[in-house]
C-alpha cells in the first residue's frame, strides 16, 4: 500500500554497488529503514544527496507490516538547506542533534508532535540570519519533554539542579549528579525558553561546556540505552564548548 509521509533522514549506508539503506524518522510511521535502489547510478531520478544527515523529505512510500526494509516510490526535498552545510558551527550542531535523536528515539510508530518538533528544530538551525552557540543545549532540554523526563521548573535563586531527581534543590545532594548553583541559574533561563530568539544573552563557553556535559549525564541517568556520544568532541573543537 502506498502512503504519503514526510521524513527526516538520520543516516544512510551503502547496501550494494548502486543501492543504499536509509534510516529515516517519518511522520506517519516513526523510525523506518528504506532500501533505495539504483540511487548510486548516474541518471537516477532519486539522488543520493537527498539522504544527507537531517535532510527533510516529502515521500511516497510502500508500506508492508512486519517488514524490516521498506521501499520508497517517490521522494522530493521538502526544505533545501541554506546554511547548515555552509557553516561549520551549524553543521557541528546538526551532527550533535542527529546523534542525540538517533540514540534517544527508537519507536517505530508515528508521533506527529515529536516529528514537528524535530523538523522545526532543523529549519530554525538552518536560518541563515541567526546563529546561537547554545542551540544544541536548548534542543537537549526541549527533547526531554517528549522523552518523559522533563526537568521540573521549581527554580529559586541559589538552587542547584539534581540530575537524578530532575528538579532544583536548595542544597547539593549527597551524590555528584547535579548542576551547581551558578550553571543552574543559566540552565533555568534555557529551561524557561530564554535567552530570547535573538540570542542576546551570552553564555560563557566554560559554562556552556559544563551544561552540555551535565545534560548528557542527565540523559544517561534517565535513558539506560543512551550510550556515549562522539559529536561533543567536534562541538568542543568548533564552538569551544
Amino acid at each position: 500500500m502506498l502512503h504519503n509521509t514526510r521524513g527526516i533522514v538520520l543516516y544512510h549506508f551503502r547496501y550494494s554497488e548502486t543501492s543504499i539503506i536509509a534510516r529515516i524518522y517519518t511522520e506517519k510511521f516513526g523510525l523506518q529503514s528504506y532500501l533505495i535502489k539504483s540511487v548510486r547510478r548516474h541518471g537516477s531520478p532519486i539522488r543520493i544527496s537527498m539522504f544527507e544527515h537531517l535532510s527533510l523529505l516529502d515521500m511516497v512510500v510502500y508500506r508492508k507490516e512486519n517488514r524490516e526494509l521498506q521501499n520508497i516510490k517517490e521522494v522530493q526535498v521538502l526544505h533545501p538547506f541554506r546554511s547548515i552545510h555552509n557553516d561549520i558551527r551549524k553543521s557541528s550542531q546538526a551532527l550533535f542533534i542527529n546523534e542525540v535523536f538517533s540514540k534517544s528515539v527508537k519507536e517505530e510508530e508515528g508521533n506527529a508532535a515529536l516529528f514537528d518538533f524535530l523538523l522545526n528544530t532543523i529549519v530554525a538551525l538552518d536560518d541563515p540570519t541567526a546563529f546561537s552557540p547554545h542551540f544544541h543545549i536548548s534542543f537537549l532540554i526541549l527533547l526531554t519533554k517528549f522523552l518523559g523526563f522533563a526537568p521540573r521548573q521549581n527554580y529559586a535563586p541559589g538552587y542547584c539542579f539534581n540530575l537524578r531527581e530532575g528538579l532544583f534543590e536548595p542544597f547539593p545532594p549527597l551524590h555528584l549528579h547535579y548542576i551547581e548553583a551558578g550553571q543552574a541559574r543559566i540552565f533555568n533561563l534555557l529551561l524557561m525558553g530564554q535567552p530570547n530568539p535573538d540570542h542576546t544573552v551570552n553564555i560563557p563557553s566554560a559554562d556552556r561546556k559544563v551544561l552540555l556535559a551535565k545534560l548528557i549525564e542527565f540523559y544517561q541517568l534517565h535513558l539506560p540505552t543512551f550510550t556515549n556520544l562522539h559529536s561533543p568532541v567536534v562541538l568542543s573543537e568548533v564552538l569551544g564548548g
